[in-house]
């Protein structure tokens, strides 16, 4: 399959037009390999060291030629590119090496089996619906019913042992031995949707990125958020893509070694 077909099929399942205003979907690089055979890298953030673990790899033989990447290279407008910064490093190297960086970020969060479906599927929940709706068939997080209910302590260790996040954090005074049925989650900073989440009957939040009073928000809203960080709760989607990328019997696809956290936490 040529680069060129793969990222049509993937723009007519996660549209780029469906991206949020402040978003950058779509190709961040293209330089010329759009009629070449595609050979994949998947990863959540296009980093130096995922490009390095890409040119590595073609020069050890893989055909890689792109890297298909959840987390934009260029968010904001980029008035200069320099050596020594590492989106100008990065888009010197795509070009020598002739590797394109393409980005499906709040497009594929709200498609089937996109980012939050992916941590549904995890939970196991049954009878998944949006969070919030953004179109017909489409919309941020999910929420869905767990059965059978498990008590929060087991979710929590459903969550730990399914997702491995280097620290898990939840909502003070939580009873560890509740019932829950009812759950929601959104991959990635999902904070902004704890009030729609209270419209949905969901009795635990499972997303990342929240803040101080954004537990406080939850707790009064009778919501127990569980915040297992950023990179576990994306990274599944992308093994999850690259499966699927791999079903095609594309020339190379692999996820990504070297995809990284960003934070680490002293025990």
């Amino acid at each position: 399959m040529k680069i060129t077909d793969l990222i049509s099929w993937f723009e007519e399942w996660a549209n780029p037009a469906w991206q949020e205003k402040w978003d950058n979907c779509g190709w961040q690089v293209e330089p010329g390999v759009l009629n070449d055979d595609a050979g994949v890298l998947v990863c959540l953030t296009p980093t130096l060291a995922v490009m390095q673990e890409a040119i590595e790899l073609k020069n050890s033989g893989h055909l890689v030629n792109l890297i298909f990447a959840h987390h934009p290279l260029i968010f904001n407008g980029t008035k200069s590119l320099r050596t020594g910064d590492a989106i100008g490093e990065m888009v010197r190297l795509a070009f020598i090496h002739n590797i394109g960086i393409y980005t499906a970020h709040t497009n594929f969060d709200q498609v089937n089996n996109g980012t939050a479906d992916v941590l549904a599927q995890i939970l196991k929940l049954q009878d998944v619906s949006p969070i919030v709706n953004t179109q017909p068939g489409l919309g941020y997080g999910r929420v869905g019913v767990l059965q059978p209910g498990l008590s929060l302590r087991e979710l929590l260790k459903k969550i730990q042992s399914s997702l491995k996040p280097p620290n898990l954090i939840f909502s003070p005074n939580a009873d560890l031995d509740v019932s829950v049925e009812k759950v929601a989650v959104l991959g990635g900073s999902g904070a902004s949707f704890i009030q729609s989440v209270s419209k949905t009957g969901a009795t635990v939040y499972l997303t990342s990125d929240c803040k101080f009073h954004q537990f406080q928000e939850s707790r009064d809203a009778g919501i127990i958020l569980v915040d297992a960080g950023h990179y576990a709760t994306e990274r599944p989607a992308c093994e999850a893509l690259a499966a699927k990328f791999d079903s095609f019997n594309l020339a190379f696809v692999q996820l990504s070694s070297q995809d990284e956290d960003f934070r680490q936490f002293f025990l």
